[in-house]
């Protein structure tokens, strides 16, 4: 039972990796297990067979978001995105109250917390400006022999992939190469996905071994800056009720 309960978890982390505006690091928040996956894969050779066993479920439901599950989500936001993105936005919302309860465990509540979460959520305001403005200035002609910039494409995704509220598809938008990722899921495009998997590989470990830190050295306001992304990712989700 908590194989496929891990497993499902993993199709919507693996989901929100390629839909607009979704966020990877926020379902991994929704579901309490973001601070364990952290630590798991950073440490994973410490306690190989125990962390296999809760990443194994996790990276094949994440496998199966990405390739089929994602698809069935994309389109519902295109025939049904109104009941869609009101699903996804009541499931963040409803996660808010948790985060707070969780961020004022070890401290209690500091009113200058609050400084941190406003930063971070007008921060994921400004990436809905960042959505129309810099596919224009980034008008590149990508090609499959621009291995490292798929590289760094997939370091900068890797942002998306680790820190809660960021969506990794606003950031492949901003580098012009959103719609090549999607048609390299769908044909199995190697001399794209596979520079991409390199960059994020790095990007993950680079960033993760950072909220690491950030999480052991100043936790309440680590989370009070994630539910401030986590609340502008709405906005993404939904920009409309922010215009």
């Amino acid at each position: 039972m908590n194989f496929l309960l891990d497993y499902f978890k993993g199709i919507l982390i693996g989901a929100g990796a390629i839909l607009p505006g979704i966020s990877s690091g926020v379902f991994c928040v929704i579901f309490g297990i973001y601070e364990k996956l952290v630590d798991t894969v950073l440490n994973f050779f410490h306690d190989f067979k125990k962390n296999l066993i809760f990443l194994l479920p996790l990276f094949l439901g994440g496998v199966t978001g990405i390739l089929l599950v994602g698809k069935i989500l994309n389109f519902l936001f295109i025939v049904h995105p109104m009941p869609t993105k009101f699903c996804f936005i009541g499931l963040i919302l409803g996660s808010i109250p948790v985060l707070f309860k969780k961020a004022n465990q070890e401290k209690g509540f500091r009113i200058h917390y609050l400084i941190f979460l406003m930063a971070s959520f007008f921060i994921g305001i400004l990436s809905i400006k960042l959505e129309h403005i810099l596919p224009q200035l980034f008008n590149l002609e990508i090609s499959e022999s621009y291995f490292f910039y798929m590289v760094l494409a997939g370091f900068l995704m890797s942002v998306g992939i680790v820190v809660p509220g960021v969506s990794s598809s606003v950031i492949l938008m901003s580098l012009g190469i959103y719609n090549i990722y999607l048609s390299s899921i769908a044909t199995f495009n190697i001399s794209i996905l596979v520079p991409l998997g390199i960059g994020v590989v790095i990007g993950s470990i680079v960033f993760l071994k950072i909220i690491q830190f950030l999480l052991n050295n100043y936790y309440t306001a680590t989370f009070y800056i994630i539910i401030g992304f986590v609340l502008g990712s709405v906005l993404v989700i939904y920009p409309r009720i922010y215009i």
